[in-house]
């Protein structure tokens, strides 16, 4: 299974690319921005894809290794790039028109690059993961200590998240707060740690909320939907209406009702709705299942990893495609409160496609480096499984 996991990978990640151009060739067709017979969105996410196959083949062909070393340039131009997403408070208060930053439904954090919008958070979590597992992968002995297990792993996850949080992204923030404690975790950081991290992080998504009240209903809204559905609650009672009239065989491609300008953003966070309402139970299911396979995949190639940086670094990967994905579901069947994340490799936007497509490169080559061993060489990798950093 170990050798035949990248197979697995690719085939899950193509699936699911496929899935989201087919749905968003249904649902764009009536957007604001660009939908009708031209299929602007269709065409605009295509060229994504190219680029980011692209990517993701340039990351298969690049020694993992290599992001050990470039790891902290890495995480630097992350940070400058949701630094630039600052600029809209800053024309703001000195009074000019923002050049770089955009904000949309409220939230400062996009870069315009001419008809092209980036957004950075996407690809600093690929950042935090490269800094994070680099970092237990060269304090390997001292991660139980006060210093190299908390104080400065936590600054460089601290410095990331508020970053990102600071853009009201607190998504965004959740996700990464949750990776960079996962890989503490399987890195071997103490639980006490780690309750640290956690409870640090509940003081500032708190404060956050202090700041940013719209978010304490959102929270509310899952409880009682019909309450809140002609407000805060509208796109996740629509999606339950979305996904209850697809029943077990759907209506048909192409034949969904709910995009018909009654769930907004149904080509985007809320295109999982769309494949139960037009591809019905089966779709749900055959979706998940793809995820299934990615996630198990990915954590194959990661354990077979020939060094600790590997073993971190796609673990953290995988975990944070699966992780984006279960938070997406789970806010679109209204059981978590509303986030505005994608769907991996799904939902229509350029920079998490990009993200996503180098995370599988990146999972590629690590699996091009791992050590698929037979049953009967288990022993003797048990006897000495001490591996140090191949860097």
């Amino acid at each position: 299974m170990a050798r035949r996991s990248v197979i697995f990978l690719i085939l899950s990640a193509a699936l699911l690319v496929g899935l989201g151009i087919t749905m968003l060739a249904s649902t764009s067709f009536f957007t604001k921005e660009g939908g009708g017979e031209a299929y602007v969105t269709v065409w605009k996410q295509v060229m994504w894809v190219g680029l980011s196959f692209a990517a993701c083949v340039a990351a298969a062909l690049i020694d993992y290794n290599r992001w050990y070393t470039w790891r902290w340039w890495i995480l630097g131009t992350a940070a400058f790039g949701l630094l630039i997403c600052y600029e809209w408070y800053l024309s703001q208060w000195l009074g000019y028109g923002a050049v770089l930053a955009k904000r949309v439904n409220g939230a400062a954090r996009w870069i315009g690059l001419g008809s092209m919008t980036v957004q950075p958070s996407e690809l600093a979590k690929i950042a935090l993961i490269m800094a994070m597992a680099g970092w237990f992968a060269t304090y390997q002995d001292l991660e139980r200590t006060l210093k190299h297990g908390l104080i400065l792993p936590g600054v460089i996850l601290g410095s990331v998240v508020l970053l990102i949080g600071g853009e009201v992204d607190l998504g965004n923030a959740v996700v990464a707060t949750a990776v960079g404690a996962g890989i503490m975790f399987v890195a071997g950081t103490r639980f006490s740690y780690l309750g640290v991290i956690a409870g640090t992080f509940l003081a500032a998504l708190a404060v956050g909320i202090r700041f940013a009240p719209n978010r304490f209903d959102r929270v509310m809204a899952i409880f009682d939907l019909e309450k809140f559905k002609d407000g805060i609650g509208l796109q996740q009672w629509v999606s339950w209406l979305a996904f209850g009239s697809g029943g077990m065989d759907g209506r048909g491609l192409g034949e969904g009702r709910m995009k018909l300008s009654y769930l907004p953003e149904a080509h985007t966070d809320f295109i999982f709705p769309m494949v139960g309402e037009e591809l019905g139970l089966w779709g749900v299911v055959g979706t998940i299942a793809a995820f299934v396979v990615f996630i198990f995949a990915g954590m194959c190639i990661s354990a077979y990893a020939p060094n600790r940086f590997g073993k971190l670094l796609g673990f953290g990967l995988t975990f944070l495609l699966g992780l984006e994905a279960l938070l997406n579901m789970g806010v679109t069947t209204a059981l978590l409160p509303n986030k505005g994340l994608p769907l991996p490799f799904v939902s229509y936007g350029g920079s998490s496609l990009l993200a996503a497509m180098v995370a599988v490169g990146i999972l590629i080559n690590i699996h091009r480096q791992g050590v698929h061993l037979t049953w009967d060489q288990l022993p003797v990798i048990r006897r000495n499984r001490r591996w140090t950093p191949q860097l």
